[in-house]
């Protein structure tokens, strides 16, 4: 297959959808973790938080400065988030290892309270963010180069986007929350011939998907 069908054989031989071949950090994210299927609260947290960062940047910029994310945010706990207040803040600001953007940092902080309501509403932020989930019928035969850039937005990250801002959330608009789609493996966007591909599309067939209430949430509340 040639990169015009958007796939690239790196130097291990293998087949990657065209995205994955650049830097080491870059391909190890495409072959380990990008479609896999998450249902861990805070990873799930942290992505959308990342994602949001992401806006009007290169992925490749976010995933660098992800250890620092992290420190910075405390792992992405929204318990702990939602607790940060100005000072906390400034702090952010002046750590030049993260994305010094006031609008996004505190849009982060916010959305920790909101993760926090959403657990507590749906047993889970897994059991609600797993909800929009599009139907297979919904997804294209083959997945080509073409059909995976005609999808920068789809119904599911409207739908999810619009939901979250009803609820409050900043920076989740619809291209935001399809890359989030993508990256948290509610769908498998990687491409028909690359390597990855029937692993993610195994583990999604595996995955007992989080459904329902069950209380209590194991985040406890932001005011506590």
């Amino acid at each position: 297959m040639s990169e015009r069908e958007g796939l690239v054989r790196g130097e291990d031989g293998r087949l990657r959808c065209w995205w994955g071949a650049g830097p080491a950090g870059y391909r190890d994210y495409h072959d380990l973790e990008w479609g896999r299927p998450v249902v861990d609260d805070r990873l799930l947290f942290e992505m959308i938080s990342l994602e949001g960062f992401q806006a009007g940047l290169s992925w490749w910029t976010i995933l660098r400065k992800r250890e620092a994310f992290r420190r910075a945010f405390d792992a992405f706990d929204p318990s702990r988030v939602a607790r940060f207040g100005t000072r906390q803040v400034d702090r952010l600001l002046a750590d030049a290892g993260i994305v010094r953007h006031r609008g996004k940092i505190e849009a982060v902080v916010a959305n920790a309270g909101r993760a926090l309501d959403l657990a507590r509403e749906s047993g889970s932020l897994a059991a609600y963010f797993w909800r929009f989930e599009p139907a297979p019928s919904a997804r294209p035969r083959t997945l080509t180069r073409e059909a995976l850039l005609d999808m920068v937005e789809t119904e599911a990250s409207r739908s999810l986007s619009r939901d979250l801002r009803r609820r409050g959330w900043k920076y989740v608009g619809p291209t935001t929350t399809q890359s989030f789609l993508q990256a948290v493996g509610l769908v498998n966007d990687h491409l028909e011939g690359c390597h990855v591909r029937g692993a993610a599309e195994r583990a999604r067939q595996r995955l007992r998907r989080p459904r329902g209430h069950v209380p209590p949430s194991r985040f406890p509340s932001a005011a506590t």
